[in-house]
């Protein structure tokens, strides 16, 4: 776990981030989504689920031109000249953002493409239409949109991901099993259930690599959740239409 004082530095950084890209928060549909949605979830927003220093902002296609017309308002962040989609800190007191495409309406989970675009370019992760909008999370003024968590939880672990990007995202999930109501819980299970068998099957790997993933330094500690992951796990398999 995370200690104190890494906690509020990173916490401090998110904060001011999320105020410099607040009026991307008008656009409907905009997200705040990824591995920062389990620190915003937590009381106060206290911030001490870190699993990676940066924040991924999640673009409606439909509202892909009124983000773009918003990025002249960012002040403290530039695109980067390698990848435009990912905006930099001009300095050490805020975290990298990360704009993603998504299709809120997405027909067949699964399909990823680029929507090609010379001032913003978005990678579109069509798994990313499993994500539907929570109501916000109110910190230090903010208003700011983020998904229901059972949703999120779904497209990290549908999202078949190896590596060090994947355990990344499995520990996401933890924190979001953390964060959790039992009405989450219960939605996350229901979803499960209208999944096609390929993705229910890798929805079930996925858990399974997560109860077995090792603690990392500075990073939430799956050890002591593991009976959390078996009886959503349990859970998850009795709602398989397959079984």
């Amino acid at each position: 776990m995370v200690d104190g004082a890494v906690t509020r530095d990173f916490r401090a950084k998110l904060l001011r981030t999320l105020r410099a890209v607040e009026p991307l928060f008008e656009v409907p549909g905009v997200l705040v989504a990824g591995s920062e949605v389990p620190n915003l979830l937590e009381p106060g927003a206290r911030s001490s689920l870190v699993v990676s220093q940066d924040v991924d902002i999640a673009v409606p296609v439909a509202g892909h031109a009124d983000v773009k017309a918003i990025l002249p308002k960012l002040r403290g962040l530039a695109p980067s000249p390698e990848e435009r989609s990912v905006w930099l800190p001009s300095g050490g007191d805020m975290i990298e953002v990360n704009f993603i495409g998504m299709e809120a309406d997405a027909q067949t989970l699964g399909d990823t493409y680029v929507l090609d675009d010379r001032e913003l370019p978005l990678l579109v992760f069509r798994y990313l239409g499993l994500l539907k909008p929570a109501p916000p999370v109110i910190v230090e003024g903010m208003a700011i949109p983020v998904p229901r968590p059972a949703g999120l939880a779904l497209e990290k672990l549908v999202t078949d991901r190896s590596g060090e990007k994947g355990d990344r995202d499995l520990l996401v999930v933890l924190g979001l099993l953390l964060v959790c109501t039992a009405a989450d819980l219960q939605e996350m299970v229901e979803v499960f259930g209208a999944l096609s068998d390929e993705e229910r099957h890798t929805v079930r790997s996925a858990l399974s690599t997560l109860s077995l993933i090792e603690p990392r330094p500075q990073m939430p500690d799956p050890t002591p959740h593991r009976g959390r992951i078996a009886a959503l796990t349990e859970r998850i398999e009795a709602a398989d239409p397959r079984r």
